[in-house]
């Protein structure tokens, strides 16, 4: 195991292992341990009693968190003409159809999320195996197949987060940086939770939420307690 800085140490002595903390405890800890001189990102993590390699208890989603993430997203839009132009107002970074999805088969993938028109999902989803193990290719269930590309890029650009559990039934995901004040972290982290357990499968047997940790990025790992949702949250 790699040795840890005295700062991650010094940070992580301030910090209880046997407690579940209430949300809004736990992210003024991640605040307040952060050993990181920059604004680093404030990440949650779920523990899910779910078995991802069951069609039926995967979990997917989409939620536009009210405070934002503090990161700006790169968008690349696949659209033609009139659609085109529409996201090139509403801000994409990248716009194009054949010329892009060429572009991506060659590897390029320098942007964070990813929205299609319809009509080009045809061409797009030959890309699976570039997009997919990235969790960026277009898909209608996270609203990034749609010929509303101006919604999808203003949804995308103002703090939409997507979240897919992996194959060890984990769920991460961003919920501001560190210098977000603590109730605007746990508000985000509440509409988050809200969702995760909205989508819960019904085939999805025991505890649904087994563990949930905020972390900051180069920070030690503080646990919440899963069962303090939105009321306690922004209490």
């Amino acid at each position: 195991m790699a040795k840890r800085s005295k700062a991650y140490e010094a940070a992580a002595a301030k910090i209880d292992a046997n407690k579940q903390y209430a949300p809004v405890e736990a992210v003024a800890l991640a605040k307040e341990t952060n050993p990181s001189s920059f604004d680093a990102t404030v990440e949650v993590a779920f523990r899910l009693g779910v078995d991802p390699r069951k069609a039926d208890q995967m979990v997917r989603g989409t939620v536009n968190l009210p405070h934002g993430t503090g990161k700006t997203k790169r968008v690349l839009v696949f659209a033609t003409g009139d659609k085109a132009e529409a996201a090139i107002a509403a801000g994409a970074d990248f716009v194009g159809s054949d010329d892009m999805i060429e572009k991506v088969a060659g590897g390029w993938v320098d942007f964070d999320a990813a929205v299609a028109t319809p009509d080009l999902m045809g061409k797009v989803g030959r890309l699976g195996k570039v997009l997919g193990p990235r969790n960026l290719m277009p898909n209608p269930k996270t609203g990034t197949v749609t010929p509303d590309v101006t919604k999808a890029v203003t949804d995308i650009k103002g703090g939409k987060i997507d979240f897919r559990v992996d194959k060890h039934s984990n769920l991460h995901f961003i919920i501001g940086k560190v210098s977000f004040d603590e109730r605007k972290l746990a508000e985000n982290y509440a509409i988050a939770l809200e969702e995760v357990l909205r989508l819960k499968p019904s085939a999805s047997k025991g505890r649904y939420i087994q563990k949930a940790t905020v972390t900051t990025t180069f920070g030690p790992s503080i646990s919440v307690d899963p069962n303090v949702t939105k009321v306690l949250a922004d209490a």
